[in-house]
């Protein structure tokens, strides 16, 4: 059994000698954020990783809990790396997955909550900061137990009746390591499978699925117990447990992590999609 992982850094780490054919990492720092870029270029790597073939990058940084002041300059760096990914115009679609009454799987809903929408504001004010807004819708689509329909049936309706050039989709994500739990955001634009961070993966949100770009952004919320076991027991195969098998563990503070893991990426990506309003008027506009 293999430690479980939604991380691509984390897998390029257990590559100790040399990454695998096709796979590149790189390696940058922006204040206290650093970012390290997994590429999967090939089929071999693609294999090798698990994983789509694409760009995932990974932000480290302090823990989201140490000091509400560090949320600027993490939601700039994720600022930093998704605005490339984006296209320049249209209507952009923001999904947050995940389920509202479980906290390590409220990361998406919360921070849907927190998104700047404006597609119903175009041509409708006479406002000029309003009118020369991107237009953005935002969803949490819940999940399959709560509404009888699959995230993927959702967000593929909206899609098709939208016509949105991008869809951004956030979700919690599962870390090998603990320490990752709180300091780590990754962005890919890969797609998503929505649910991975709770062990339930559903249909992908990708644009084979859907037929135009998906960006995804998670933060890893939990971590399988066996996983915990085996950095606990120092042992590479810890004793085999279907107890184990079945357990995940979050951290105690999980209701403060999510709320600010929601606040820095909606600040994000608030930010990448409308470049030309400042950090006071989207607060005023989201007040």
């Amino acid at each position: 059994m293999s430690p479980r992982t939604d991380l691509a850094l984390e897998t390029a780490e257990t590559f100790s000698q040399k990454l695998p054919k096709g796979v590149t990492l790189h390696t940058q720092q922006l204040n206290e954020v650093e970012i390290q870029t997994v590429e999967i270029t090939g089929e071999e790597g693609a294999k090798a990783f698990g994983k789509p073939q694409g760009r995932y990058v990974t932000l480290s940084m302090p823990p989201l809990l140490e000091s509400a002041s560090c949320c600027d300059d993490q939601a700039e760096a994720l600022r930093s790396q998704l605005a490339p990914l984006l296209p320049p115009k249209g209507l952009a679609l923001v999904v947050g997955l995940g389920n509202i009454a479980i906290t390590p799987d409220a990361l998406g809903p919360r921070m849907a909550s927190k998104i700047l929408a404006t597609r119903h504001l175009m041509g409708a004010t006479q406002v000029p900061l309003l009118d020369e807004l991107r237009p953005v819708a935002a969803v949490a689509p819940g999940v399959l137990g709560q509404t009888g329909i699959e995230s993927w049936e959702m967000i593929h309706s909206l899609v098709k009746d939208l016509k949105p050039v991008a869809v951004i989709a956030v979700d919690a994500l599962a870390a090998r390591e603990v320490s990752r739990l709180g300091c780590t955001i990754q962005l890919s634009d890969t797609g998503i499978s929505p649910g991975s961070g709770l062990m339930t993966r559903r249909k992908e949100l990708s644009r084979h699925t859907l037929g135009i770009p998906v960006l995804s952004v998670g933060i890893p919320t939990v971590v399988d117990a066996w996983s915990l076991a085996q950095q606990l027991s120092g042992k590479e195969q810890p004793p085999k447990s279907g107890e184990l098998n079945q357990m995940i563990v979050t951290p105690r503070e999980i209701d403060q992590l999510i709320d600010r893991g929601a606040q820095v990426i909606s600040m994000a990506i608030n930010r990448a999609l409308q470049p030309g309003l400042s950090a006071e008027d989207l607060s005023y506009l989201m007040s």
